[in-house]
């Protein structure tokens, strides 16, 4: 009997995380900025949520065998919902369309943002334009211009990043995993 008891709580409270709340955009970057001032790496946020199709694609990316520890060598990723529909609502992270919106967003689904080790944002997915200024986020960057402003955003981001490594992410995001 006690060993049923001891699997039900311990099931239990392996559930709890899953039905809790999500947590918020603060706690979630506060874990990330420990890990970045330890590690000696990049805060990577982005930004999606559950009806973008862009944005399954930059998690199913990050999540690639032979992405994920490459581009977690250079960047602690954290991934924030925004802008559900309202049966969603209950995915979004409190506090994240705020961030959203101090890292130059909203323009579009996916948004991505690097942050030094303090929280201080270094560059985000919105490409200069021809004149000046900023132009359009890029999103999940498909095509060549956004793929060409996601690899400088790396390189400024982690200048330390390998000729190889950045490659690796190139020629993933040229030719996607189907």
């Amino acid at each position: 009997m006690k060993t049923i008891s001891l699997l039900f709580a311990v099931s239990y409270l392996a559930t709890l995380p899953v039905f809790g709340e999500p947590l918020t955009a603060d706690q979630l970057i506060a874990r990330a900025k420990g890990r970045a001032s330890a590690e000696q790496k990049t805060i990577y946020v982005h930004f999606g949520a559950s009806w973008c199709g862009w944005c399954k694609r930059l998690d199913a990316l990050l999540e690639r065998p032979d992405i994920k520890p490459v581009f977690e060598k250079y960047f602690i990723p954290v991934k924030l919902v925004v802008q559900e529909s309202d049966k969603n609502k209950d995915l979004e992270n409190a506090g994240a369309e705020a961030l959203l919106k101090k890292l130059g967003g909203p323009d579009g689904l996916p948004f991505s943002a690097f942050l030094d080790e303090q929280g201080v944002l270094i560059v985000n997915s919105k490409r200069p334009s021809a004149v000046g200024g900023h132009g359009g986020n890029i999103g999940y960057p498909a095509q060549q211009g956004e793929i060409d402003w996601f690899v400088q955003m790396m390189k400024k981001a982690a200048p330390k990043i390998s000729d190889d490594d950045v490659k690796k992410i190139e020629d993933a995001l040229k030719t996607p995993k189907k």
